[in-house]
């Protein structure tokens, strides 16, 4: 059997905060994960090689045959018929930048000691389909066309669950699919923009608007009278409400009440506070910049559209608004009036008004409380990442310097 391995390049940087726990080929765009698409189209197991400190939770498994795949690359039907008939040392490539290979065994156990596969015959991959990251704010960018991809995938050859007649269906009924276990009662959907994917166990509340594209991942939640814009994904375990527009959850994240945000992507354990706002156009209408940590400045994005980028275990308190534009670290604890800062580096406690460390005895300890709700634990694995993201980002938190 082959087995495909993700690979981190310096992609990476520029989707970080979101990547300082996760491989870029973990990252959710439309329904699935980027790992869970190239599983499911290739039907075969799929791995990481990433950065050192996250290898221990996301492991590399290797055979005799191996597709090497950059991890920010999304599959379509072209990419993958092109990654089929590679031959083995023969690679694709996009202006320079590798997109995949075919390596044997040995060529793999190479790589693992000194980061070197022999060489390779490549090609660029022109006039192909590609569908793949850059920067962070593609993550929402690509959205309505990764659920598009996802849904085909997911629901060709299968029969949706019924939507009961509480429910006002606008648009084509193949557009819609609902997995057993689901409950949609007394909402509107409209499919003519896009499809709707409702998860297995997920539950659409009273009152509920949705239009496509949009997907909700298993046991997700969307609360009474929510507001939904395509392209949005709700990721597994997520519970939101209030006007969102073009927003990804990454999983388990919280925004159940009331509050506007836009053009987004939410990392995994976020929790959002009531009535927390997101400006997601500038006044001026001007191009969007947002903080680039390869870069270590804020660069044009060349949208005009663009809210809040935040990372995992980040908790806003109520009543927050964040400038257009908005990154938000892993693990910040943002309050207070006025608007905070458009760039938080992580473990940030404070809001517009100051800040000072978020430490991480103290933030372990919400950690565990968060999680333990869940039924999840806070592993070893998992506080070594994040003692690691500590050490990383403490560059970014300048008060310490002054302290």
């Amino acid at each position: 059997m082959a087995h495909l391995i993700l690979f981190d390049n310096e992609t990476r940087d520029h989707l970080l905060p979101l990547t300082y726990t996760r491989p870029v080929g973990a990252l959710r765009v439309g329904i699935l994960t980027i790992n869970e698409k190239w599983e499911r189209v290739m039907a075969c197991p799929v791995s990481f090689l990433t950065q050192d400190y996250l290898s221990e939770k996301f492991e590399m498994d290797y055979g005799e045959e191996n597709y090497l795949v950059n991890g920010s690359l999304l599959p379509t039907p072209q990419m993958v018929r092109l990654i089929k008939q590679l031959d083995y040392s023969e690679a694709i490539l996009l202006d320079g930048e590798l997109l995949a290979t075919k390596l044997r065994g040995e060529q793999i156990e190479q790589l693992i000691k000194d980061e070197d596969f022999g060489e390779l015959s490549g090609y660029e991959a022109k006039n192909t389909d590609i569908l793949k990251l850059r920067g962070v704010y593609d993550i929402f960018h690509l959205n309505q066309a990764a659920i598009e991809a996802d849904f085909t995938l997911l629901t060709e050859g299968r029969t949706s669950a019924p939507l009961s007649d509480t429910n006002r269906l606008v648009g084509p009924a193949d557009q819609l699919f609902i997995e057993k276990g689901a409950t949609v009662e007394c909402a509107i959907l409209n499919t003519q923009n896009g499809p709707i994917y409702i998860g297995r166990n997920a539950l659409v509340m009273e009152g509920s608007m949705i239009r496509g594209a949009f997907a909700m991942g298993e046991g997700a939640v969307l609360k009474m009278g929510a507001k939904i814009y395509g392209a949005t994904t709700l990721g597994p375990g997520c519970k939101v409400g209030g006007e969102v527009n073009n927003v990804v959850f990454q999983a388990d994240a919280n925004k159940g009440h009331d509050g506007y945000l836009g053009n987004s992507v939410i990392g995994q354990w976020c929790n959002i506070g009531a009535d927390t706002n997101c400006s997601n156009l500038k006044n001026t209408y001007e191009e969007i910049k947002l903080w680039n940590y390869l870069e270590e400045r804020f660069v044009k994005t060349g949208l005009q559209f663009c809210g809040l980028i935040m990372g995992d275990h980040t908790k806003v308190g109520i009543n927050t608004m964040f400038n257009t534009g908005t990154v938000v670290g892993v693990a910040a604890n943002i309050f207070g009036d006025g608007f905070p800062r458009n760039f938080i580096p992580s473990f940030a406690w404070g809001g517009a008004s100051g800040y000072s460390t978020y430490r991480t005895s103290k933030a372990f300890e919400m950690m565990e409380r968060v999680l333990e709700r869940r039924g999840v634990d806070l592993t070893v694995q998992d506080r070594l990442i994040l003692l690691r993201v500590y050490e990383d980002t403490a560059k970014y938190r300048r008060w310490e310097k002054k302290d």
